[in-house]
C-alpha cells in the first residue's frame, strides 16, 4: 500500500530515534508550523474557553491520526487536508471568525486527522512509536502555546490588527503550499 508523501518534509533527515525526531518532525515542516500557530491564534480570539480547547482537542485528533498513518490506514490528500488547514485556519484568525465552540473543534479536529496521519507515515522504521508519538505531540502544543502567545496582543487595537494580518500571511501560506508554489 503507498503512502502519500508529505511534500512539505522532503529531504528532511528525521533519523530513526523516538522522541526527539517525533519532536523536530512538526518544527521541519512550515506547513505543520503555520497551522499549529493558527490554532493558538484563534483560540484566543475566541476567548475562554476556546482558548485551550482548541490546542487540546488538535494534539489529541492528531495523536489518533497519527496512529493511522503508523498502520497505514488509507487517507487520501493528506498534504491537501494540511495545506487546506493553514488557509481554512489562517482566514479564521484573519477574519476573526466567531463560531460555536463546537464547530472550532470540529474543525480543528479534522484537520488534526491529516497532520497525524502525516507524522504517523512519516515514522522512521527504528522508531518507538509511543516515544515518537509524545514527541511530536509535545511539539505541536507548544507552537500551539506560541499562537497563544503572539495572539495575546490581540487585547490592544494595533495587537489585534497584527493578530489578523498573522492569519493572512497564514492563509497565503497556505494557499502556496495548495498549489505547489512553496
Amino acid at each position: 500500500m503507498a503512502v502519500e508523501p508529505a511534500l512539505a518534509h522532503t529531504g528532511a533527515d528525521h533519523g530513526a530515534g523516538g522522541f526527539a525526531t517525533g519532536f523536530l518532525h512538526p518544527l521541519l515542516g512550515p506547513d505543520h508550523v503555520i497551522a499549529m500557530i493558527a490554532v493558538g491564534l484563534w483560540g484566543v480570539f475566541l476567548g475562554a474557553p476556546a482558548i485551550w480547547v482548541l490546542p487540546i482537542v488538535f494534539p489529541l485528533v492528531m495523536a489518533l491520526g497519527g496512529v493511522f498513518g503508523m498502520i497505514e490506514v488509507p487517507l487520501p490528500s493528506v498534504e491537501t487536508g494540511i495545506a487546506l488547514s493553514a488557509v481554512v485556519l489562517g482566514l479564521c484568525v484573519a477574519l476573526a471568525a466567531k463560531p460555536p465552540l463546537w464547530m472550532a473543534a470540529l474543525i480543528v479536529g479534522a484537520f488534526a486527522i491529516f497532520h497525524g496521519y502525516a507524522h504517523g507515515a512519516e515514522m522512521p522504521v527504528a522508531s518507538d512509536a509511543v516515544s515518537y508519538a509524545l514527541g511530536f505531540v509535545v511539539a505541536t502544543g507548544l507552537l500551539h502555546l506560541c499562537g497563544i502567545g503572539f495572539g495575546s496582543l490581540a487585547r490592544w487595537p494595533a495587537g489585534k490588527l497584527a493578530v489578523r494580518a498573522a492569519g493572512v500571511l497564514i492563509a497565503i501560506a497556505g494557499g502556496a503550499f495548495l498549489s505547489g508554489i512553496a
